[in-house]
């Protein structure tokens, strides 16, 4: 007879996101770690920073024991539900460019007011000089 399992969303796993209170996702698989984050032998930090994200590079890449790996079932809570969207990663521009592609979009959408306004200093500068 299968088990049945409670599903979450990643969002719903993200918002676990403390030391009191964290859980992490690992081969779609949800983990609430919060009892375990003072004896973590690498740090609440190192857990804390996959927050909100798949960690299961991160906990591969860690080179954990099958000890490790037997511990962490103890910790499942659910699994991931993968129908749900996933939260989007946030893409990081320079400082200043958001704002440099807006002034070009816009320069190209109005290039006749900085031409209007040239035309008419050109114009006033004639008439100044004229009337010396």
């Amino acid at each position: 007879m299968p088990t049945i399992t409670k599903l979450y969303s990643m969002q719903e796993a993200s918002q676990h996101n403390t030391k009191e209170d964290c859980w992490i996702v690992i081969d779609d698989k949800v983990y609430d770690v919060s009892s375990y984050m003072d004896e973590h032998p690498g740090g609440d930090d190192v857990i804390l920073e996959t927050v909100g994200k798949d960690a299961t590079d991160g906990f591969e890449d860690a080179g954990h024991s099958d000890e490790a790996r037997e511990m962490l079932q103890n910790f499942c809570i659910g699994e991931l539900d993968t129908s749900s969207p996933v939260i989007p990663e946030l893409e990081i521009y320079p400082k200043g460019t958001d704002s440099s592609q807006k002034l070009m979009a816009l320069t190209k959408q109005y290039w006749a007011v900085p031409v209007v306004v040239a035309g008419i200093s050109v114009i006033v500068g004639f008439l100044y000089l004229r009337k010396k």
